[in-house]
């Protein structure tokens, strides 16, 4: 009976501290972005890491080793995936 009346309470309170904090457009806001940086941290990245593809610069030892040996399959696959989504953005604008 006790686990009740606290479980009843606890969501009484969330309740009203979200009525609270969603009441005010710039609070709201804040609620979100808050929201989707803590969503960020939790999600896979499931996909390739092409923006660090033959970048030697990043902190990524084995492809700025592989780079500075003068590697370039890193960055011509990073420059032929680049033209490519070009061409598909010009040819969306168009």
């Amino acid at each position: 009976m006790k686990k009740r009346w606290i479980f009843t309470a606890v969501g009484a309170a969330t309740s009203g501290v979200a009525a609270y904090l969603l009441k005010d457009e710039t609070k709201r806001q804040q609620v979100v972005d808050k929201a989707k940086s803590i969503q960020g941290k939790f999600s896979k990245k499931e996909d390739m890491p092409i923006e660090e593809a033959g970048n030697p610069e990043l902190a990524d030892s084995e492809n700025a080793k592989m780079v500075s040996e003068g590697s370039q399959f890193g960055v011509q696959y990073y420059n032929d995936l680049t033209e490519k989504e070009r061409e598909i953005i010009e040819k969306s604008n168009s």
